[in-house]
């Protein structure tokens, strides 16, 4: 109607993916340059008031968030098909309204929790789970990336419309409201550009797994991340299938330098045909994408690995437990948004019994024999956290929050990823430099700092002592000068990991025995608990009250 489309200056012309479309004079009308309108658009924006519309007292705002988006996905298909695009969407709360609602506007309806998923007690959620996949659906067929950014105390249905980002490579904030330092500093993030003035996101992007005319042994098992299958069946796919499989190629309709993807591989060898020794198999991951800059650009990588036999020593020496881990995670997170938590956890225990069959050293009926070789010496302890971790656990965390934490992991690179499954923990004391310390509830100590990282949360955590220093105000007088630095330190090194990190993570300082510590005792391996006290003395570190098992338990039930 507004004759922005390219069907009403060229008719006949068909359209090629990836070029732009051809903008006619009528179109001028509507869309401009930023540098032309850009005082209008900031004078629009500037002006905006609330709401004026009562609001009843036990009612919820009325809010068609499902209709907006609509609206805007479905303007960008028709102006801007197979071209780089984002569409931004920023919700102060639930879709009360029309399509892609997700609760009553009535607020005696409580908002969706995990147990009414669990038993199925959901109203809206099917329907909107649906209608959101349509608009992810359609949104990536033409190269648009969604974003979210939530501000708001309560759910906004992040959990229905996950599929609008996660399909697309879009950004997902979740913050109590939109004047929070999380909020203001992550969207800032967004808009970081490289030393040429470009924003870093690259758009429309799709990867091509080739495996070598050699290589027939290796087949694709299928991607996890933030893609969509661009149903390419070749003869490189694989029967098995984990995360998005059945084809060899993918579409991520924005990617970011730090955008990281998760492939599978699976070997399938025949017996009549051994593998040659010293013979390499090839792997070629092929992306194409449009730069901010508008060129197009290609990136090949080629990669050659050694071939060995399953039971070769060279398998151990090349183990990558860290990488593994968060290979796992993926695929755990992939099926716990499938299945039930409780199946999650076994089929994890399985692997993990299954992995050290294979590759520990132990006599049989002899559990204390057991030993693991340094390169899987960790991989346990990463599991037993990931068990616990807020990826599987949704204990405590909303629908929403699930949805976030699953789409971040999702996403990042395999240290970010390593840190939200075991967080780093640091204690700084008098009487020696800051050091990395057991993630244990024995590192607890009165006189000293602790520095929690989850990437999510930044805590600082002050043992009992030092707390009662800070109150009576000991840094403030003379003579305590190393005290002060003492605070200081940790606050520095938190800093220093808040620079470049998105989302911005959440900033916390307290105390022992304080609420929020809270956020340190759920992370820690409970190895001293309310039940642990013995005959011979107090227990060491804090005691965490929880029935959780502890790391040692955990490992004497592996060996067993």
């Amino acid at each position: 109607m507004l004759g922005l489309s390219q069907a009403t200056v060229r008719p006949a012309a068909p359209i090629r993916p990836g070029q732009p479309a051809q903008i006619g004079i009528s179109a001028n009308r509507f869309l401009l340059p930023v540098k032309d309108c850009e005082f209008t658009l900031t004078s629009i924006l500037e002006n905006l008031q609330r709401d004026p519309w009562p609001v009843a007292d036990d009612k919820r705002p009325q809010r068609c968030a499902g209709v907006a988006m609509s609206v805007a996905v479905g303007l960008m298909e028709t102006t801007f098909p197979n071209t780089g695009a984002r569409i931004m969407l920023f919700s102060g709360g639930p879709a009360t309204e029309g399509p892609g609602m997700v609760v009553s506007n009535e607020l005696k309806d409580l908002i969706r929790g995990h147990h009414d998923i669990e038993k199925d007690n959901v109203k809206y959620y099917k329907k909107a789970l649906k209608f959101y996949e349509a608009l992810a659906k359609r949104a990536s067929t033409n190269g648009h990336a969604i974003d979210i950014f939530a501000g708001c105390l309560d759910q906004v249905g992040l959990l229905e419309m996950k599929s609008m980002v996660n399909h697309t490579g879009g950004f997902m904030i979740l913050s109590d409201s939109f004047t929070t330092s999380i909020f203001k500093q992550s969207f800032n993030r967004v808009f970081a550009k490289d030393g040429q003035g470009n924003l870093q996101m690259g758009f429309n992007a799709t990867l091509d797994v080739q495996v070598g005319m050699t290589t027939r042994e290796l087949k694709v098992c299928g991607l996890i991340g933030p893609a969509v299958s661009a149903n390419k069946k070749s003869a490189s796919v694989g029967e098995t299938e984990i995360g998005i499989g059945q084809t060899s190629q993918w579409k991520m309709c924005s990617i970011t330098p730090k955008t990281t993807t998760a492939i599978y591989f699976e070997v399938v060898n025949q017996h009549t045909q051994p593998v040659q020794p010293g013979s390499r198999g090839l792997i070629q991951f092929v992306t194409h994408y449009q730069h901010a800059g508008g060129q197009f650009r290609l990136r090949v990588t080629t990669v050659a690995r050694n071939w060995a036999e399953g039971a070769s020593p060279e398998i151990a020496n090349s183990f990558d437990q860290e990488t593994a881990a968060v290979l796992m995670a993926r695929i755990a997170v992939f099926k716990a948004e499938i299945d039930d938590g409780p199946d999650v956890l076994r089929w994890l225990d399985r692997m993990l019994i299954r992995l050290c069959q294979k590759f520990a050293d132990y006599r049989k009926d002899e559990p204390q024999s057991f030993r693991l070789s340094e390169n899987f010496s960790i991989y346990p302890q990463f599991m037993f956290h990931l068990r616990r971790s807020q990826f599987l656990q949704v204990f405590n965390n909303s629908p929403d929050e699930s949805a976030f934490y699953r789409h971040v992991l999702n996403r990042e690179n395999v240290d970010n990823s390593l840190i939200m499954i075991q967080p780093t923990l640091t204690s700084y004391s008098f009487d020696q430099q800051p050091q990395p310390v057991l993630l244990d509830s024995m590192s607890i100590k009165p006189d000293a700092i602790l520095l929690l990282d989850t990437f999510f949360h930044l805590l600082i955590f002050h043992g009992e002592t030092i707390a009662q220093w800070r109150k009576a105000n000991y840094q403030e007088t003379e003579g305590y000068e190393s005290f002060k630095a003492l605070l200081q330190t940790p606050q520095a090194d938190a800093q220093d990991l808040l620079t470049d990190r998105f989302p911005v993570p959440r900033y916390i300082v307290c105390d022992q025995g304080g609420s929020q510590a809270r956020f340190l005792l759920s992370k820690l391996n409970p190895s001293t608990t309310h039940m642990s006290g013995s005959p011979y003395g107090a227990p060491q570190g804090a005691a965490i009250f929880t029935d959780d098992v502890s790391l040692q338990v955990f490992m004497e039930h592996l060996k067993k």
